[in-house]
């Protein structure tokens, strides 16, 4: 069931960050209230490339397929050994970026409302349960 939850919440992600590549800007206005929200950063009011997201999404949609195979629920397209660290580098990776939205130097870096609020309402608990989610499928 971890593996199922983790891959659907990486999967809507994926698209969300695919929609922007191609200048949706849900669910701001517009482009400066999307940066505002999803960013942080201070003096930043142009979303990155669409080529950033986009390979945001593909980075996203292969480790949608990582959690897959390291469950059982995919075929793996490398050495499953690949699949061993990777799930481990996943789970690192959300759970550093989860528990960073709770520092003061992350909170430096992202001042800007309303992404800070959000970074502490949404996204870091959100990339939290990942974590937890991911290393229950790479634990059984």
């Amino acid at each position: 069931m971890s593996a199922i939850v983790a891959s659907l919440i990486l999967t809507v992600i994926a698209g969300v960050h695919f929609a922007w590549a191609f200048g949706v800007t849900w669910p701001a206005t517009s482009e400066q209230d999307l940066v505002r929200r999803v960013a942080g950063f201070e003096g930043m009011d142009r979303m990155p490339p669409p080529a950033a997201s986009a390979l945001v999404a593909v980075f996203l949609l292969l480790g949608c397929h990582i959690v897959l195979v390291v469950s059982g629920l995919a075929q793996a397209l490398a050495p499953v050994w690949i699949y061993g660290i990777a799930i481990w580098v996943m789970v690192a990776v959300f759970a550093l970026r989860g528990g960073a939205s709770y520092t003061r130097a992350w909170r430096a870096l992202t001042p800007v409302e309303p992404f800070a609020t959000m970074d502490r309402r949404y996204y870091g608990p959100l990339c939290l349960v990942l974590a937890v989610l991911i290393s229950q499928v790479a634990l059984f």
